[in-house]
């Protein structure tokens, strides 16, 4: 690789780490190539982007970003996986990589521009995901109205009763 290309693929991942606030570094030693070319579909369908990183390099894009503080970790085989929009939902496809994938492993990570570790890295995924989390909060908001309709309705459903029985009362 030329210096010039070296410069050129610095400004690249420098770029793409400044456009991120959530990535995993992991480890991907002794995956075959058929197992890496399914794990970048999978991965590229939920929106994660993957890229293979030559460490010193990574290690100087990442300066002035997010990733920065894990520079101690970029060593041996280490490929990124930027999560621009939902860290739980790739945490969470992450984790059955891991699990399909026995090379493929956890390195470290940065969320919200905290690092993270292995631990973390579960407990993000066994987080429920914002759409969840969204329904959850819209099933609250709807049932405190629903309650109040339902309220509503059956003072207004007693008056009718009430009034039905009066005049059948005096219909007799």
């Amino acid at each position: 690789m030329t210096r010039q290309e070296k410069v050129s693929a610095v400004e690249a991942l420098a770029a793409e780490f400044q456009s991120t606030r959530h990535a995993f570094l992991v480890d991907f030693q002794g995956l075959t190539v058929q197992s890496d070319t399914a794990l970048r579909g999978e991965l590229r369908r939920a929106g994660v982007r993957y890229h293979v990183v030559k460490n010193t390099l990574a290690r100087r894009a990442a300066k002035g970003t997010v990733l920065e503080q894990l520079g101690d970790r970029f060593t041996g085989p280490t490929a990124v996986a930027l999560a621009p929009e939902d860290p739980v939902a790739a945490a969470k496809l992450l984790l059955k990589l891991f699990k399909d994938y026995q090379q493929f492993a956890f390195k470290a990570g940065v969320v919200d521009g905290n690092a993270i570790g292995e631990k973390d890295m579960e407990a993000l995924a066994t987080m429920p995901s914002r759409e969840e989390l969204l329904s959850r909060i819209m099933f609250l908001v709807n049932s405190g109205a629903q309650r109040i309709a339902s309220a509503t309705s059956g003072v207004a459903r007693n008056v009718a009763v009430v009034t039905a029985q009066v005049r059948d009362k005096k219909a007799e």
